[in-house]
C-alpha cells in the first residue's frame, strides 16, 4: 500500500485509502486522517504509534482495524520521521492533480480541520492547555482554521491564479505543521530539562 513515502511523492496513495475507509464504513477523508495524525505529533503526542491510532480513533470517532488500522500506524511513524527531518521532508496527504482543484481545496481544507482535531486531543491529553503558545504557532494554528473553511465552490477550473493560489497554500501548510511540531519538541525538552534540574535542587 505505502509505494510512496516522505521523501518521494507523497506519504501513500490517496484514492487507495480513500477505498478502504469506505469499506470499513468510516465517512472521513483519507486528507482529514492524515491531519489528524499530523497534529497529533505537531501538539507533542506520544511517538508510539499505537498510543497514535488510539488518539486518532477517539478524536475522529473512528474504529480502524485489521490492515487499515497497521498502516496507519506505520503512517504515524512515518509521519514523526518526515516531520523532525531538517530538510522539511514531509506532504500533506491530498489528491493529486488528476483531481479537480476544487475537489483538492476541499480536502486541503480537510486536512486542516484534522490538524487542528488531532492538536487539540493531543493537548487535552497532555494536560498542557494553559501553556501559551509560541506566537508563530499560534498565527499558524489560526490560519489553518481559516483554510479549514476553504470555499471549494468559489474556485474555477480554469483560474490560473487559483490554481497558483492552491500550490501556495499546501507549500505553507506543508512548512507551518513543521515549524509548529518543532516548536512543540522543544518546548518539551524544556519542560523536561526544568523538571530535572529541579529534582537535582531537592
Amino acid at each position: 500500500m505505502f509505494d510512496r513515502l516522505p521523501g518521494d511523492t507523497g506519504l501513500f496513495v490517496f484514492d487507495e485509502v480513500a477505498d478502504q475507509l469506505l469499506e470499513q464504513g468510516a465517512a472521513i477523508s483519507p486528507s482529514e486522517l492524515h491531519g489528524c495524525l499530523v497534529g497529533l505529533l505537531a501538539a507533542g503526542h506520544s511517538d508510539d504509534s499505537g498510543a497514535g491510532l488510539a488518539a486518532l480513533n477517539h478524536a475522529l470517532e473512528l474504529d480502524l482495524h485489521g490492515d487499515l488500522a497497521d498502516e496507519v500506524m506505520q503512517l504515524y511513524t512515518v509521519s514523526e520521521q518526515a516531520l523532525g527531518e531538517d530538510l522539511f521532508d514531509f506532504c500533506p496527504l491530498l489528491p493529486d492533480d488528476s483531481h479537480e482543484l476544487a475537489v483538492r481545496t476541499q480536502c486541503l481544507a480537510h486536512w486542516c480541520q484534522g490538524f487542528l482535531a488531532g492538536f487539540a486531543r493531543a493537548i487535552v491529553m497532555s494536560g498542557t492547555g494553559a501553556e501559551t503558545l509560541p506566537g508563530d504557532s499560534t498565527e499558524i494554528l489560526r490560519d489553518f482554521a481559516a483554510m479549514a473553511q476553504a470555499d471549494a465552490d468559489a474556485l474555477q477550473e480554469d483560474d490560473d491564479d487559483a490554481e497558483a493560489a492552491y500550490v501556495e497554500l499546501v507549500e505553507y501548510m506543508r512548512v507551518a505543521a513543521v515549524n509548529v511540531f518543532l516548536d512543540s519538541r522543544a518546548r518539551k525538552e524544556d519542560r523536561e530539562q526544568a523538571a530535572g534540574g529541579s529534582d537535582v535542587r531537592h
